[in-house]
């Protein structure tokens, strides 16, 4: 089979006539959940504030503290980034070698947290973010096995929250621990307490965090002889979890989807909650406080071996979502209780707008900007209008890659290691930088060692002017923002 992976992230012209708004398929009620002891809870609930000491050093900035920072969309604020970058590249602020796994550490008031796998245990570590100095570790047993021969390590980051930090395992762990010094506060055996049937790549969809509740994609099925996927499989009612997030308790369990890749998306449109979630078998709208599902958007190839994983792409009452083995695109627009289909790439051929793989696009004034295509060699880089799915431009030749934004400019790391620094244009692809990372040569002459190298599947994140990038097996530090003094 063809290289395809996950992490724990997409017909030129207009679209069809528009269609009429959309009744959803029937769907199982919400089960809202009796309280139950915890799995662990040798302590009272601490309340969601963070009353540790910050240990950033650096005053401008932000934190990056969940799945495609702060807005959830790949997107910092962060001003005054070097451009060009000199010619030896970014400067080198500190870089360590990290255990086997596809995802970015999160970041949250100094405290970089990392999770990788070890041997056959998964671990969770905190590092100062400005120096990579060791603070402390969690760790749990795993036995996960690929069935693909991909690496067995985690895909998912972790989720900070106050003073907790979540992390969720490939084989289904759902941990809760203090952020100050790793102490469990409470965890849920999902595959144990569910029944799903392991995905081609195991878990790799982040929770959310809203308000009170750690909103999960389980993905539960009946128990029965399946020990991998099939087109039969079917759901039992716990396609999404919420969790209590200080005691791991069920509030509620929704839905009888199979999970996907896809990070569950949270916004407000027209003054109500939503939570959109891109599941094994398509888009699911609801609200998030009582998972009470408004519709469902059928959306995947008709393979088995298939999978959604880019997150929806939420601009006012629009929701953009994307895969790459079959369908592509589509737009909607959604309201209460139903959607209408905008556009879609659906019969469109081989002239699809954007088929994403697992790395989200960003959207900036008008159009999305993402990586198209399902394989290294047939991937590009894309500009594509929302409204119509017209695309603006494409750049082949960069394998896959994942992007983030700031101030105005693209940071783009390609599957094979390098970085480049692109300008935001909806009218060319316009290059900046481009660089290997490497570290200083040990002698005139002779290059330095090759620090980020393939597989490059997590998309770089920023925090108080740093730059991190990670590839195979080491996360490297750079300075992107020069501090102020």
């Amino acid at each position: 089979m063809h290289r395809f992976v996950l992490i724990c992230a997409l017909v030129v012209g207009c679209g069809q006539p528009r269609a009429a708004i959309q009744e959803p398929p029937t769907q199982p009620q919400s089960r809202v959940e009796a309280p139950r002891p915890p799995a662990v809870a040798d302590q009272p609930p601490l309340a969601p504030v963070d009353t540790s000491a910050d240990l950033g050093t650096r005053k401008t900035g932000c934190d990056w503290p969940s799945f495609l920072g702060p807005f959830g969309t790949g997107v910092s604020p962060e001003k005054g980034i070097i451009h060009p970058w000199p010619g030896a590249g970014l400067r080198i602020v500190w870089h360590q070698k990290v255990g086997i796994g596809y995802g970015m550490p999160t970041i949250s008031r100094g405290r970089l947290f990392q999770f990788d796998r070890y041997g056959n245990q998964a671990r969770l570590t905190c590092m100062k973010n400005e120096t990579g100095e060791f603070l402390w570790k969690f760790e749990y047993p795993t036995d996960y096995a690929d069935f693909y021969s991909y690496n067995n390590g985690p895909r998912c980051s972790p989720i900070v929250d106050g003073d907790r930090v979540y992390i969720h395992g490939v084989e289904g762990m759902l941990h809760c621990v203090h952020t100050l010094d790793g102490k469990l506060l409470w965890k849920v055996d999902t595959q144990a307490e569910f029944g799903f049937v392991q995905n081609f790549f195991g878990v790799a969809s982040n929770p959310v965090v809203e308000g009170n509740l750690l909103i999960v994609q389980v993905g539960g099925s009946p128990k029965g002889p399946e020990t991998s996927p099939t087109l039969e499989l079917k759901g039992n009612g716990s396609g999404i979890v919420a969790f209590d997030k200080l005691t791991g308790r069920v509030v509620y369990r929704a839905t009888d989807e199979l999970a996907s890749y896809a990070t569950p998306v949270l916004a407000t449109i027209e003054k109500r909650r939503w939570c959109f979630v891109f599941a094994r078998g398509g888009l699911i709208g609801m609200d998030p406080a009582t998972g009470k599902v408004d519709f469902h958007y059928p959306w995947r190839a008709r393979i088995l071996e298939s999978v959604n994983a880019s997150l929806p792409v939420v601009v006012g009452d629009h929701v953009f979502i994307s895969e790459t083995y079959g369908p592509g695109s589509s737009l909607l627009k959604v309201k209460p209780g139903g959607y209408e289909v905008l556009w879609t790439d659906a019969d469109k051929g081989r002239q699809k707008s954007m088929q994403c793989h697992w790395s989200t696009p960003i959207y900036h004034e008008g159009y999305l900007y993402g990586s198209s295509g399902r394989h290294d060699n047939n991937a590009e880089l894309r500009c594509v209008e929302l409204e119509t799915g017209k695309v603006m431009w494409s750049r082949p030749g960069l394998t896959r890659t994942s992007l983030l934004m700031v101030d105005c400019y693209f940071i783009c790391l390609a599957e094979e290691g390098h970085l480049l620094l692109l300008k935001v244009n909806p009218h060319r692809y316009e290059e900046i930088s481009c660089c290997e990372v490497r570290a200083a040569p040990r002698k005139p002459g002779f290059e330095g060692e090759l620090l980020v190298e393939y597989p490059c599947w997590a998309a770089p994140i920023l925090s108080h002017g740093l730059l991190y990038v990670r590839g195979k097996d080491r996360l490297v530090c750079l300075e992107l923002i020069p501090e102020k003094h």
